[in-house]
């Protein structure tokens, strides 16, 4: 069984330049959020299943790191899977979730290819 090499990280930048990098768009799910707290986000792909789906509301770059940085969020993601194929994997995560092995930038974790 290979495995592949995933990141985490909180900056802005890196995390922009690997969604554009895929045609992704950030999103928030419709009908998640509560009271004050915002919805659940995520990245909306142009060739995914989910793509078009009406509970994802595009949002702004700007209103999505907002979300991301009051919930203290980490991107958790890989460039590519094992056979070196890019990938699309990720996922939003708190620091402390048993998924971060660091809070630190650019920490690196084995998660098995998608």
């Amino acid at each position: 069984m290979s495995s592949s090499s995933s990141k985490t990280t909180q900056d802005h930048d890196e995390i922009r330049r690997w969604a554009e990098s895929r045609k992704a768009v950030p999103c928030e799910v419709a009908g998640t959020e509560r009271g004050n707290e915002p919805g659940i986000l995520r990245f909306e792909y142009p060739k995914a299943r989910n793509h078009n789906d009406d509970k994802l509301q595009e949002i702004s770059w700007e209103d999505f790191f907002k979300k991301f940085d009051e919930n203290n969020l980490e991107l958790l993601y890989q460039e590519t899977i094992a056979d070196g194929e890019r990938s699309n994997f990720n996922k939003l995560i708190h620091p402390e979730s048993e998924h971060a092995s660091s809070k630190k930038t650019g920490s690196k974790s084995k998660m098995r290819a998608a």
